[in-house]
C-alpha cells in the first residue's frame, strides 16, 4: 500500500493546520481518508503537532521484562525473520522494529548511524508508539487500521518525527487476533518505494510461522490458487477440528475461502467446499504428499496439501450438521486446561463480552486475574481496541488522580508542560482493567464513579470534558462487599463495578494441575530446543506439586518451572528435585511431613499412576473414544497419550 499522498511537506503542514483550526477531518482528493482518520485520532487524544518528547515514555526494565515474557511466542517467531529482513536493508540507515499489540517496542535491529537519531525520538525497546501517545506513525497507525501502512515525513502528526519514513505491517494470530507490528524506520531522505512490500512480506512470514506452531496438532490445509504456490509465503493455511470446523487460519487462508476473522470457530468446511473433510483426508491417506484439487461452492478452483497428525477418518460421516457449532477457539478457550471452575467463569465472561456489563474478578494474588481479563478483552468485540491495565495498589496516592484522569498543561507543580490524556482516555474503544480496585482511595472512587455514570472524563486543571467508551473489568483479592459494608469502599461504586462477579479458583483448588504444568513447560522451552522435545516432571515431584498449597498460585508455579527448565542439562527432559529452587524444595518436603524416603516416593508414584490412568479413562469416555480429543482435553500430545495407554 503506498504512502497516503504525494503532497509536498508544506502542503501537508497546511492541511494539518486546517484540521487543528477546524477540528474536523481533512478529506478530499489530496488527503487519503486513512491519514485524515489518524490525524483526527491524534487530535482527539489531546496531542498537538509541536509536542515535545515526554519524560516517562519508557517502561522500566522490570516492566519491559514482563512485557517480553507475555509476548514470548511472538518474539521467538519474529526474531529469525527480523534478522533476515535486516540483512536486506543493512547499511541503508534503517531500523527493523517489533512492537506488541499495545504499540510498545520490544526488539530492534539498527544501523549504527541511524540508531543515534532514533534514540532522540525513543525508537528503542520499552517506548510506546501507540497513536494516543505519538500521534500518526507507522506502528501506531498500523495497529489502529489493522493493515500495512507507510508514514512518510510530514505525514507524521508530531513535527518532531517528520525526519522519519516508516513502513509497518500488523501481525495476526491463528484466531485473527492482533499480536503486534513489524516496522522499518529510516531517515525520510532514504525512502525506498519497495520498503512497505518488504515489510508486508516479512509480516506474513511471521504470521505463517505462528499459525503453524499454534495449529500443529490440528488438521491443516495449505491452500493456493496454483499448485506451485503451496509452500510459499503467499499460501493460505487453514486449521480444522476433527469434525471439520475451521478453528484457525492465516489471512491468506481466510481470503482464499472468502471468510473474515469472525468466521473462525463458527464455520464448517463443508459449507465452503464441494468435497467433505473425510474425502479429503481419505485422499491424503492413499496418496500422501499429493496436492488435492478443490472447488469452492461458488466455482473458484483451489489446490490444497493436507497435513493431519491424527489418523484419517475412514468411516462414513454423519450427514446431519451439528445442532449448534462448537465454541470458538477464542483467547479464553486457549487458556482452558480443563478445570471446571475456571471453565464456568470463562463461559459466563464470554456471554457478557461486548454487552456493556462491568466484570468484577475475585481471586487470590497470582491466580491470573490480569491474564483472564486480557483473554476476555481479546474474546470481545473490543479486541481491536487497547487493553489498558492499571494496578491501583501500585500508584502513589498523590499521583493516582493525574494518572487516571489526565491533566491540562501546567495543572500542578511538576506536571509535563504538554499535559496528559490519562489512562481512562487511553482505554477509549477498548478495555480498562483496574487491578486491586479495593486499594483505590475513597476520593478517587468518587471521581471514578462519576466517569462511569457520565461516560466522560474531566482532566485536572479544567478544560473540556471528553467522552469515553470502554469495557470495564476490575479485580481484587479482598471482599469488596464487606469493605463497602464497613465504609472502606463506596457502595454505589461497588454496585457499578459488580455487573457480574466471577471467582477465579486458587491453584490448590484446581483439578488441572498436570495440564497447567504441561502448558507452562511447553512455553518455557529454550528457543533452540527441538520442536518435538517434551519436558515433564518426575512422578515424585508431580505428586508433591499436587498436594502443595501454592500460596503464590500460578505466578509461583510458572516461576518455579522457568527456573527448573533453566537448570536442565543438555539432553535432560525430566525435571526432578535437584532442578527445583532450594526454598521450594524445603516447603514441599515440610508440607509432606519431612524427608522423602524411597518408600514414600514409590507410594506417591503408584498413587500418581492410578490418578493418571483414571483421568485418561474419564477423558476417553467423555470424548467417546476419540484419542485426539481426549489428548487435547488432558493437555498432552496424542503420542504421549498412546504411550500412557500402553503402560
Amino acid at each position: 500500500m503506498p504512502a497516503f499522498s504525494p503532497l509536498s511537506p508544506s502542503q501537508l503542514r497546511r492541511a494539518r493546520r486546517r484540521l487543528l483550526e477546524s477540528g474536523e477531518p481533512v478529506l478530499g482528493d489530496s488527503i487519503d481518508e486513512r491519514l485524515a482518520r489518524s490525524w483526527q485520532r491524534s487530535l482527539s487524544a489531546g496531542l498537538t503537532p509541536l509536542e515535545r518528547q515526554c519524560r516517562d515514555e519508557y517502561l522500566s526494565a522490570s516492566e519491559l521484562q514482563r512485557r517480553l515474557a507475555r509476548n514470548h511466542d511472538l518474539l521467538s517467531h519474529s526474531r529469525p525473520v527480523m534478522e533476515y529482513l535486516f540483512e536486506q536493508v543493512r547499511d541503508s540507515g534503517s531500523m527493523v522494529i517489533l512492537a506488541d499489540r499495545d504499540g510498545v517496542l520490544m526488539e530492534s535491529l539498527g544501523d549504527g548511524g541511524f540508531v543515534a537519531r532514533a534514540e532522540r525520538v525513543a525508537l528503542l525497546p520499552g517506548a510506546n508508539w501507540h497513536e494516543a501517545r505519538r500521534g500518526t506513525n507507522a506502528i501506531g497507525t498500523a495497529l489502529a487500521e489493522g493493515g500495512g501502512i507507510e508514514i512518510h515525513g510530514e505525514e507524521h502528526f508530531l513535527e518532531r518525527n517528520a525526519f522519519l519514513t516508516c513502513a509497518a505491517a500488523a501481525i495476526a494470530g491463528a484466531s485473527g487476533e492482533l499480536l503486534g507490528v513489524l516496522d522499518i524506520s529510516s531517515d525520510q531522505r532514504g525512502r525506498h518505494p519497495h520498503t512497505l512490500s518488504l515489510v508486508n512480506t516479512a509480516a506474513r512470514m511471521i504470521e505463517n510461522r505462528i499459525v503453524l506452531a499454534s495449529c500443529k496438532k490440528q488438521i491443516r490445509l495449505h491452500l493456493h490458487t496454483r499448485a506451485e504456490g503451496i509452500g510459499s509465503v503467499a499460501e493460505g493455511i487453514v486449521a480444522l477440528s476433527d469434525d471439520g470446523w475451521i478453528v484457525g487460519a492465516n489471512r491468506a487462508g481466510l481470503a482464499l475461502l472468502g471468510l473474515g476473522v469472525a468466521d473462525i470457530g463458527a464455520t464448517p468446511l463443508q459449507r465452503l467446499l464441494d468435497l467433505r473433510l473425510h474425502a479429503i483426508l481419505d485422499r491424503a491417506r492413499r496418496r500422501p504428499g499429493e496436492v488435492v484439487h478443490l472447488r469452492r461452492h461458488d466455482g473458484m478452483a483451489l489446490f490444497a496439501l493436507v497435513h493431519a497428525e491424527a489418523p484419517p477418518l475412514t468411516h462414513a460421516p454423519v450427514q446431519a450438521a451439528p445442532a449448534s457449532p462448537p465454541m470458538p477457539r477464542d483467547a479464553l478457550a486457549r487458556l482452558d486446561t480443563g478445570d471446571r471452575g475456571w471453565q464456568l467463569a470463562a463461559e459466563k465472561a464470554r456471554r457478557i463480552a461486548g454487552k456493556g456489563i462491568a466484570l468484577l474478578l475475585h481471586g487470590e494474588s497470582g491466580v491470573g486475574k490480569e491474564l483472564f481479563a486480557r483473554a476476555v478483552h481479546e474474546a470481545s468485540p473490543q479486541r481491536q481496541g487497547p487493553f489498558v491495565a492499571i494496578n491501583c495498589a501500585a500508584l502513589p496516592e498523590n499521583l493516582i488522580e493525574a494518572e487516571l484522569f489526565g491533566y491540562v498543561p501546567g495543572a500542578f507543580t511538576g506536571a509535563r508542560k504538554e499535559g496528559s490524556i490519562g489512562r481512562l482516555r487511553e482505554a477509549h474503544g477498548g478495555t480498562l482493567f483496574l487491578d486491586e480496585i479495593g486499594d483505590m482511595p475513597l476520593s478517587m472512587q468518587t471521581r471514578l464513579l462519576r466517569v462511569l455514570q457520565e461516560k466522560e472524563v474531566m482532566p485536572l486543571g479544567g478544560g473540556k470534558a471528553v467522552a469515553v467508551d470502554f469495557a470495564l473489568i476490575s479485580a481484587t483479592h479482598c471482599q469488596l462487599r464487606q469493605a463497602a459494608d464497613a465504609g472502606r469502599f463506596r457502595s454505589d461504586l461497588y454496585y457499578r463495578l459488580n455487573g457480574l462477579t466471577l471467582n477465579l479458583p486458587a491453584l490448590r483448588e484446581r483439578s488441572d494441575l498436570s495440564a497447567l504444568v504441561a502448558r507452562l513447560l511447553r512455553t518455557s522451552l529454550p528457543e533452540d530446543a527441538d520442536a518435538a522435545t517434551e519436558l515433564c516432571l518426575s512422578p515424585s515431584v508431580l505428586a508433591a506439586f499436587s498436594t502443595y498449597a501454592w500460596p503464590g498460585n500460578l505466578r509461583q508455579l510458572a516461576s518455579a518451572l522457568r527456573t527448573a527448565v533453566a537448570m536442565l542439562l543438555p539432553g535432560e527432559t525430566e525435571i526432578d528435585w535437584l532442578h527445583l529452587p532450594d526454598d521450594l524444595v524445603e516447603e514441599l518436603r515440610a508440607e509432606a511431613g519431612g524427608g522423602r524416603p524411597a518408600s514414600s516416593v514409590r507410594d506417591a508414584a503408584a498413587c500418581l499412576q492410578e490418578i493418571s490412568r483414571r483421568a485418561i479413562d474419564d477423558a476417553l469416555a467423555a470424548c467417546r473414544g476419540n484419542v485426539s480429543a481426549a489428548a487435547r482435553r488432558l493437555g498432552i500430545s496424542r503420542q504421549t497419550l498412546y504411550r500412557k495407554l500402553a503402560v
